[in-house]
């Protein structure tokens, strides 16, 4: 069984563009999350799918773009996999079109693993036997599908971003809500970009860049503070029309997330990926090879 959810756009969630930012998709796939897990909770009190869970990691693919309108979009999800003390679940953000072989014009997908946390004592638990029924009843397994090696981490001043948090990153438990990850990640990729290309890069005109897919790994929580932590970009791979970034939040020594983003040049005019110009193709190469 599949659970829908119908989400209302906001004038907000755009980017210069005039797509839906991929910061706020994660936004969408939280609240489409929430909706199931309330809708389908278990019935015993003891069942806290709801408010007592944590992001192990998102795994989100970007299909096409979504505009604005002020009719929502739909969102089906449904779960994946059930395992002693996490499960996994899955997404499509889609509109009906019979145009489509599918029937569907699909702008994402994406799966999250969660697991059920004890915030009071800062720790992960072992999923009931309510809460494996009440799972059980939203469950379609799929293959796992296998993860691309990370490239060595070396660090720069190029690549160095800090993060601040503010208060209103923080949920009622003091973390940093997973969707604010992604936030910080954006900021940590313009600024290298930024750095690379020039401060006026993207008000210029001079390069649009997409998101066509981000990874991320939540390995320990983020906390409010008055210090900044640090955020370390390098670059993978760069392609004919992409460029791959791989990222890191860490406090010290300790990492704290990890990610995985693929970028693509884009053509606003034809709304296609498109080959960047040497003069923003060659910094990144040249800077690769410090990576």
């Amino acid at each position: 069984m599949r659970h829908t959810y119908e989400c209302p756009l906001r004038w907000a969630d755009l980017d210069l563009l005039g797509h839906v930012n991929n910061v706020v998709y994660v936004d969408y796939l939280q609240e489409a999350r929430v909706d199931m897990l309330r809708t389908h909770r278990p019935a015993r009190p003891a069942g806290e799918l709801v408010d007592g869970l944590v992001v192990v990691r998102h795994e989100v693919q970007y299909l096409r773009p979504l505009t604005f309108r002020f009719r929502p979009v739909t969102i089906e999800c449904w779960v994946t996999e059930v395992r002693a003390a996490s499960f996994t679940m899955a997404y499509e953000i889609y509109d009906a079109d019979p145009d489509e072989p599918s029937g569907r014009r699909v702008y994402l997908r994406a799966t999250t693993v969660l697991t059920p946390y004890v915030f009071a004592e800062e720790r992960p638990r072992r999923l009931t036997s309510d809460e494996r029924a009440t799972l059980a009843e939203l469950l379609e397994p799929t293959e796992p599908v296998d993860r691309p090696e990370r490239t060595p981490v070396r660090t720069s001043d190029t690549g160095h971003y800090p993060v601040a948090v503010r208060f209103s990153d923080v949920d009622v438990y003091g973390h940093v809500n997973n969707v604010k990850y992604f936030e910080y990640l954006q900021e940590a990729r313009i600024a290298l970009m930024a750095r690379l290309w020039g401060d006026d890069w993207s008000t210029a005109g001079r390069a649009h860049v997409v998101v066509a897919r981000i990874d991320v790994d939540y390995r320990v929580p983020i906390l409010f503070r008055a210090e900044p932590y640090d955020a370390w970009t390098w670059i993978a791979r760069v392609g004919t029309t992409s460029v791959v970034m791989e990222s890191e939040i860490r406090d010290g020594d300790v990492v704290l997330a990890r990610a995985r983003v693929v970028l693509v040049f884009f053509d606003k005019a034809t709304q296609r990926a498109t080959a960047p110009e040497a003069a923003l193709r060659d910094p990144l190469v040249e800077f690769s090879r410090t990576c």
